[in-house]
């Protein structure tokens, strides 16, 4: 079994494309707003939204259990709306020596596609793959799109 691995996860979307990169990009404090039984808190520590090297913090549930994330921003780009974070303290940092959200919006002709990736390091081959927080991801960029639906 690898310690290292990446989880893929794409989702057609109907809604305007960009609220997805400009929610994770520049307004993720928004989530909390939006969904409070799932994202606490998200806050920014140091440096500004949509920014390469700022660092954020948030607090969530996953799996049932209150979790907490300290990470960096680490890849910003307007123009293929992406956004990479990466993880620096917290409850996933338990599982994983290094871990990695990207959210892409891909849009070819009059189809939207959000697309996930995570990008992960195991400390142990016993940890499972962050299926729960990939899930976590989809539930909520489906909330976002039924929020935003025209």
């Amino acid at each position: 079994m690898s310690l290292s691995g990446r989880l893929v996860s794409q989702i057609e979307v109907k809604s305007n494309a960009d609220v997805f990169h400009e929610i994770f990009a520049y307004k993720p404090h928004h989530l909390a707003n939006a969904f409070p039984d799932i994202v606490h808190s998200f806050s920014l520590l140091k440096g500004a939204w949509g920014t390469v090297g700022s660092v954020v913090f948030g607090t969530y549930t996953l799996e049932g259990k209150k979790n907490m994330v300290k990470a960096t921003i680490d890849a910003v780009d307007d123009s293929t709306k992406l956004i990479t974070y990466k993880v620096i303290e917290g409850d996933l940092m338990k599982l994983y020596k290094t871990i990695s959200v990207t959210l892409q919006v891909d849009t070819h002709g009059d189809e939207k596609f959000v697309t996930w990736t995570m990008e992960y390091l195991k400390l142990s081959p016993s940890i499972p793959d962050p299926n729960s927080l990939m899930d976590l991801a989809l539930t909520i960029t489906k909330g976002i799109e039924n929020q935003n639906h025209k």
